[in-house]
């Protein structure tokens, strides 16, 4: 495709068909069945829908949402159609209120909507009343008496691809793509306005990061409305590879052991969550095998890429890999090349762990305001730095701000934010430069590294500030803690909430010979109450004297998106966490000495 660096998002699955046409562009488990679709049918599907929009009265600008439990092919032929006629798509969380959903819908003017299932179809139904913009609804799931999104299709192609041209042809690279909205951690969520040139610069940058040739097979299943996945389902087809999607969160090791994908993106906490499966399993074995398990999880937490260890060292871990680690890779399908992990900071301990393993992770750092990716660890180039997101790409610049602000500037910076200059004037300056609000330094002046939000450093009664992300991720190195929120604003000292990785409990109770009836209860035992003041004591050695966790309260019941913890991207909601076990924090610190 000539000029590739002012292609249109459209164009790239042109690109794919001109250089490597795939038998297998897409794909997606239904009933049982993988339903499958070709470079060329997904082309001519999406220019049914374009037409199919135009003979429903979108016109270029008209904003159109997008809503999947799921990801789907569908989302893709709406995405593609949407764009190609220069209309602006809206991606929207599924687990969304209604009252989040009401204010998206309104803030950007949906005119329409294809939501995934009946579920989703009532939520928009009931705010549908609000929303003045909003005139139709098709859903992607056949629901009897709903209207199903084959219905808008132009069925003539010829006359489908006649009609489509000239409107893909005054669609420029620069044009406004997409609007996302943020996930809100704090307040009503912002439309972040990306160009087609936004994503495209990010996608072609962020190529060179991934060692994927035509035909190799990615698995899909963090949300597409989220820009993170969604950026890689166009680099994936940028690089001619099959794109198959996860039925759901809970069929993803078995899709993995079908699929055998050579890559795939994940954020921590579904990394963490896969290891201490893995974890609670070596704990299970006994004798030999228990005490070559967990030798091998030893090793790996020493790893460094380049031979940086020594022959002895890597003579054992070929044998780690061979003994244990390679069950470990069979349960991702066998084929794992590269696992990218974004989203949210990954614990240096967990990714060497995986990388040693031969699960190569390679962590980066961005955000939906960036397209998203600023920085990416890489394998070749000497380019994984433990502790970092990487160097950042080729066509971002970075600088870190006087206060340690990690700035960026590059084609990848969205042209703002919707409906919202003032908003926009305070993240990018005069010089064009955008303000992440996360704090970093550039390790040996190329390697991100990422200390904090600036926003979640807090300080202490005392005037002494506190990171609590770094913290967080030390102390959850210790299998007892699945989940942990290090709080303390305005406090004489730092507390923590603890939700306990409850299967490294149980079995630890039964070697200490501690009865353990049920989670409600054993959060309350003083004997159990021990053990996790022994681990932050442990943990606590690390930091600073003002820094370490003095008090802290354990949880039965495990942070999430649908208990509103957790973002959908699986980061945590610091101040949903804090509204929700207000008392409980009180009462920690109303018993101080």
């Amino acid at each position: 495709m000539n000029g590739i660096d002012q292609a249109r998002l459209f164009d790239i699955i042109n690109y794919q068909l001109e250089n490597f046409p795939q038998a297998i562009s897409l794909a997606r488990k239904a009933d049982g069945v993988w339903k499958k679709y070709s470079t060329q049918e997904v082309i001519d599907i999406s220019h049914q829908v374009s037409a199919g929009l135009l003979s429903k009265g979108i016109v270029p600008g008209d904003k159109v949402a997008i809503i999947s439990t799921t990801n789907r092919p569908e989302w893709n032929f709406i995405d593609l159609g949407v764009l190609q006629i220069g209309a602006v798509d809206v991606p929207i969380y599924p687990t969304i209120t209604a009252r989040e959903y009401a204010y998206v819908l309104n803030d950007s003017g949906c005119k329409m909507a294809f939501v995934s299932d009946q579920e989703v179809y009532e939520k928009i139904k009931n705010v549908a009343h609000e929303c003045s913009a909003l005139k139709e609804i098709y859903l992607f799931d056949e629901v009897s008496g709903s209207a199903h999104w084959t219905s808008i299709l132009e069925n003539d192609l010829v006359k489908a691809k006649e009609t489509v041209q000239p409107f893909k042809d005054k669609v420029n690279h620069k044009d406004l793509a997409t609007l996302i909205y943020t996930s809100g951690t704090t307040g009503d969520p912002k439309g972040v306005m990306l160009s087609h040139e936004n994503i495209v610069s990010n996608v072609l940058a962020s190529s060179e990061r991934l060692p994927l040739i035509p035909g190799s097979r990615s698995l899909s299943f963090l949300p597409l409305c989220h820009i993170f996945e969604r950026m890689l389902i166009y680099l994936y087809a940028y690089k001619g590879a099959n794109i198959y999607y996860a039925q759901s969160l809970e069929t993803i090791g078995d899709d993995m052991k079908e699929v055998k994908p050579h890559i795939f993106s994940a954020v921590p906490r579904l990394l963490e969550k896969v290891f201490s499966k893995i974890i609670a399993k070596g704990k299970e074995l006994t004798g030999i095998k228990k005490t070559l398990f967990f030798w091998a999880v030893r090793l790996a937490e020493r790893f460094e890429y380049y031979g940086k260890n020594g022959v002895i060292y890597d003579m054992k871990l070929a044998i780690a890999r061979k003994l244990i680690f390679s069950k470990w890779k069979e349960a991702l399908g066998g084929e794992v090349q590269l696992a990218a992990s974004g989203s949210a900071a990954l614990s240096p301990r967990l990714n060497r762990i995986f990388n040693a393993a031969g699960i190569p992770v390679m962590e980066g750092f961005g955000l939906t305001e960036t397209s998203p990716v600023i920085s990416v660890n890489e394998i070749d180039n000497e380019g994984v730095r433990f502790g970092t997101c990487g160097r950042p790409l080729f066509n971002v610049e970075v600088k870190i701000a006087k206060d340690g602000e990690i700035l960026c500037k590059g084609p990848n910076v969205m042209m703002g934010y919707y409906n919202k200059p003032e908003m926009t004037a305070e993240v990018i300056d005069k010089d064009g430069w955008f303000h992440t609000g996360d704090i970093g330094e550039l390790v040996d002046g190329q390697f991100l590294k990422i200390t904090d939000r600036k926003k979640e450093i807090f300080k202490t009664s005392g005037g002494k500030y506190v990171a609590p992300q770094i913290m967080e991720n030390v102390f959850k190195q210790s299998s007892l803690i699945e989940q942990i929120m290090v709080i303390g604003e305005n406090k004489k000292h730092p507390s923590a909430l603890i939700v306990p990785n409850f299967a490294s409990l149980s079995h630890l109770c039964k070697e200490k010979n501690i009865k353990f009836s049920s989670d409600g209860d054993a959060i309350h035992d003083p004997l159990i109450l021990q053990i996790y003041q022994e681990v932050l004591d442990t943990y606590n050695a690390e930091f600073n004297q003002w820094e370490q966790v003095k008090k802290f309260a354990l949880l039965d019941k495990e942070w999430s998106i649908d208990g509103g913890e957790l973002t959908p991207t699986l980061k945590l909601r610091r101040k949903k966490v804090f509204e929700k076990y207000s008392e409980l924090i009180d009462k920690i610190y109303s018993e101080e000495d």
